[in-house]
């Protein structure tokens, strides 16, 4: 007569994510035991907030946060006791493909918004992995949401089970949500170059204008001998 046994193993683990269901299945007749294994695969589900939530997972959950910016924005501003962890870093190869490379990004991105030349850091796990463990909370940051999401999706397949991005980046985070350290706020660490040269200069003329503007409706008199005063073309 055959019988038919089913025993469910936990095989679950914060590494590997697995679950290991067998069935096994006793031909008393024929004395052989026939084994089936499945396994199965638990992904961990990312969680996308706010900039109002994530400190809120950190103040009252615990989250730790990890930074993935590049070096310079990182300096730029940074949120206070985070772990800096870029997931690019800068590409100082120097192949002829890469130095055209280097170059083409220096002439555009680079001067515009002074951000280095960056290629895949190849550690990026690994450094991860040697100061959290896979059931860690972890609030990934970034300035825009980008790279935050895709250093999310490596952690998880790495086995991470507990992590968090801000959706729009630092960029939507207000002053005071976070303490910070650095020489601007974090929604402004993104600006460099002369993107962040042209805002000044337009706040410069906006300035002026607004001046010019009050004094000539405050001052319509002393106005009107100063524009005498120009020569006509």
């Amino acid at each position: 007569m055959a019988g038919i046994s089913c025993c469910c193993s936990s095989a679950l683990s914060s590494r590997s994510n697995l679950g290991t269901i067998s069935l096994r299945f006793n031909n008393t007749h024929r004395g052989r035991i026939t084994i089936l294994r499945k396994s199965l695969r638990i992904n961990a589900e990312i969680n996308y907030v706010n900039g109002e939530e994530a400190k809120r997972l950190v103040t009252e959950e615990g989250y730790s946060i990890v930074d993935v910016r590049d070096r310079i924005q990182y300096e730029r501003a940074h949120i206070k006791s985070c772990s800096h962890v870029p997931l690019f870093v800068e590409n100082k190869d120097n192949d002829p493909g890469t130095i055209v490379k280097r170059q083409l990004h220096n002439n555009f991105s680079g001067l515009f918004y002074g951000l280095p030349f960056t290629k895949p850091n190849p550690e990026f796990v690994e450094s991860v992995k040697n100061q959290f463990s896979p059931d860690s909370k972890i609030l990934i940051v970034c300035q825009e949401g980008l790279r935050s999401s895709g250093a999310a999706n490596k952690l998880e397949a790495a086995g991470f089970q507990n992590i968090a991005c801000i959706t729009s980046g630092l960029q939507s985070v207000k002053p005071g949500w976070f303490d910070v350290e650095g020489s601007t706020e974090l929604q402004d660490a993104g600006k460099g170059g002369l993107v962040q040269v042209q805002g000044k200069i337009s706040a410069v003329l906006g300035t002026i204008l607004i001046c010019a503007y009050l004094f000539i409706t405050f001052f319509p008199d002393q106005a009107e001998k100063i524009l005498a005063l120009v020569p006509s073309s």
